[in-house]
């Protein structure tokens, strides 16, 4: 299996992201042809710069031939698409829109004085009828429709009310339509993103001054896991965030991966001590197939003046709203007391609630909590005939292999109950026809 980790540690915009993927090694000439295929007027200058000592490729846009504004994306409501998208100044050029703290901070070009905004319909209909592969064209759309959504939400209108102005729609398609392109020339099963730095400060929008992340990146990113180093500059652009929401699989830690490439993607700015870069590696798994990643939450509280017969209680309370398991161990508490150890294993939108009961159903003081990845065996199940009933099995498999099977307690627990039989007759009986059924599979096949 084919994994790219991208690692955002300095945030993500879409030309960081290209220049990864070109230093990963998509050939540029791919990203120059794909660009030419939109027939949009926008061109890539490619270059090698360093940011704080680590050698990356920069990507630029430009449009008309020359480079984008500040920000990535201006998104203009219905009303105000026949309107002109941007000041003029009295040379005929335009008053540039200063980025408070963006990684895209610098003066832009004059651009053509009548330049209005593109409606995703229209970006779309763009895209569709490229001369480009039905798979980057889908995945080019997806990226776009969940930046649409988001400024949609943000401004409280539909996504049919929403325009781009006419450069940042340019500059928009080529990096998002590469970035689709891109992924898919590396053959990529999986891209998987760390936590993404997204800087700090405050930032200059259409609607007025925001904090960063804008309205929009906050949105697109819900459900994945953010911080702030401390840099007061706009780290992830909605661009950036769309491609990771649409293109990462999972947010988690480095993959057990055999690294084959390693690319670095610049961002405009250079920050002193910091290094102003995208990366992404890419390699095969070393995960054993039928093996499954996930994310959970651990939930941890120390609980030492409980009655023994109420912890009892809150683990039923905790698997029944939710909990994949939970679990107690005995500890020594400050000054000898002994106490609990109350661990709690669930997904990561349970972690609220079930919080809530820790607190509400014990005398614990505070709850620990801690997102970890984890691999999963693939189970299936199978259903094995006793002399009393039926009763499932739980098989778990790797590498087309079974490596562990045992009989469903609680199938078992109610065949026990209602014949009146031994628990542990039942699931001797039920593993022992497992085995039969098994060998009997085994003979017809030789």
């Amino acid at each position: 299996m084919r994994i790219a980790y991208l690692d955002c540690f300095s945030g993500i915009s879409g030309d960081m992201f290209l220049g990864a993927l070109i230093d990963a090694g998509v050939p540029a000439q791919h990203f120059e042809e794909t660009v030419r295929a939109l027939n949009i007027d926008a061109q890539l200058e490619i270059s090698r710069v360093s940011r704080s000592g680590i050698g990356a490729t920069k990507v630029d846009v430009l449009v008309h031939g020359e480079k984008e504004l500040p920000r990535e994306t201006y998104w203009e409501q219905q009303s105000h698409r026949n309107h002109h998208t941007h000041e003029h100044s009295h040379d005929g050029g335009t008053k540039p829109r200063h980025v408070a703290g963006s990684d895209h901070d610098y003066e832009p070009a004059p651009l053509h004085k009548h330049a209005h905004g593109r409606g995703l319909q229209e970006i779309k209909q763009i895209i569709s009828q490229a001369k480009l592969n039905d798979r980057t064209k889908t995945t080019a759309i997806a990226i776009f429709e969940s930046l649409g959504a988001a400024e949609a939400k943000i401004h409280n209108i539909t996504v049919e009310a929403i325009h781009f102005h006419e450069v940042g729609a340019v500059d928009a398609m080529a990096d998002i339509v590469c970035a689709a392109a891109g992924t898919e020339a590396l053959s990529l099963d999986e891209i998987i993103c760390s936590p993404l730095n997204v800087g700090g400060g405050t930032v200059e929008c259409a609607h007025g001054t925001f904090p960063v992340p804008a309205p929009a990146t906050l949105e697109l990113l819900k459900g994945a896991p953010l911080y702030s180093s401390g840099l007061n500059f706009e780290l992830v652009t909605p661009t950036g965030a769309a491609i990771v929401k649409t293109l990462a699989t999972r947010f988690g830690s480095f993959p057990n991966l055999k690294v084959e490439k390693i690319g670095y993607g610049a961002g405009t700015r250079d920050f002193p001590g910091h290094a102003n870069v995208a990366r992404l590696t890419v390699g095969e798994s070393q995960t054993a197939e039928g093996v499954s990643h996930e994310m959970i939450t651990i939930l941890e509280a120390n609980v030492d003046d409980l009655n023994p017969q109420v912890f009892g209680y809150v683990a039923d309370r905790l698997l029944e709203q939710g909990a994949l398991d939970t679990f107690g161990i005995p500890v020594q508490m400050k000054k000898g007391r002994p106490g609990m150890l109350l661990t709690v294993l669930c997904r990561p939108e349970d972690s609220a609630k079930l919080t809530h009961l820790i607190f509400s159903e014990t005398t614990t003081l505070g709850v620990r909590r801690r997102d970890e990845e984890r691999e999963v065996l693939q189970r299936t199940w199978q259903t094995v005939q006793t002399p009393w009933g039926d009763a499932r099995i739980k098989i778990a498999s790797m590498n087309g292999s079974v490596t562990n099977y045992a009989p469903e307690y609680e199938d078992c627990r109610e065949i026990a109950a209602k014949n009146d039989i031994p628990l542990k007759t039942v699931m001797q009986e039920a593993v022992q026809e497992y085995l039969r059924v098994l060998a009997g599979n085994a003979e017809r096949n030789r």
